[in-house]
């Protein structure tokens, strides 16, 4: 089901600006698959045949990320080795500290400041290359199926907090409350924290990777049933 819709950002000159200076920056991080995606499509239409600096560096938040990198050519990409988000990247010795030197932020409109700020304050300067916009989707045919509670929800698993928010507020109150008694499975102890707070019944963190959640699905199916 649907909770995140990825569209196409309308206006490109900011995106533009930033990537027309490439060569100014010393890292290029991506925040997600996605933003590799959409980021390099945008790149190939906006400076043509021009390459890739050669002294620009490439990072990646997560392994999912890394590996879109690697499947558009990169072969040198720096990925958080600990947990795959900001503050995995940002504990990595290669942005401990910085004299000045830029770094550019692939990402879609409007992501975690986190990132940024931090390396900000050790001491680089940073930009951001938006290159996607996140929206709700329209309510469809699942969420009926979902808020009339005709059949039970033996487990969701949830992408991100902000899916999981999309998620509740595509639904009216019965079809929320349904869904907060299913058993919930989330990527990011992130996602956890804001599940129960907003009154799921059950959390279990998985991980991030599609690996990860299929082996928590199988343990906790595997602990409930007789």
């Amino acid at each position: 089901m649907p909770a995140i819709e990825i569209r196409d950002i309308e206006d490109h000159g900011p995106f533009q600006a930033v990537v027309s200076r490439l060569e100014e920056f010393r890292w290029a991080i991506f925040v997600s698959p996605m933003a590799v995606r959409k980021a390099l499509a945008l790149l190939r239409a906006e400076r043509a045949a021009a390459a890739w600096p050669a002294r620009l560096q490439v990072a990646a938040i997560g392994r999912g990320s890394q590996r879109a990198l690697q499947e558009e050519g990169f072969s040198a990409v720096v990925a958080s080795t600990g947990t795959a988000d900001s503050e995995g990247l940002l504990a990595m010795p290669q942005f401990a500290r910085f004299d000045g030197e830029r770094i550019v932020i692939f990402r879609g409109r409007g992501g975690r400041e986190r990132l940024g700020d931090s390396l900000t304050a050790r001491g680089a300067r940073v930009e951001y290359a938006e290159c996607y916009v996140r929206a709700r989707p329209e309510p469809g045919k699942h969420d009926a199926a979902i808020a009339s509670g005709a059949q039970p929800i033996d487990a969701v698993t949830i992408s991100s907090a902000e899916g999981l928010a999309n998620l509740l507020d595509m639904l009216d109150g019965p079809g929320r409350e349904h869904l907060l008694r299913a058993p919930l499975l989330v990527p990011h102890p992130r996602v956890a924290e804001q599940a129960a707070a907003l009154g799921a019944v059950t959390v279990r963190l998985a991980g991030p990777s599609d690996a990860e959640m299929l082996a928590a699905l199988v343990a906790y199916f595997g602990r409930t049933q007789p």
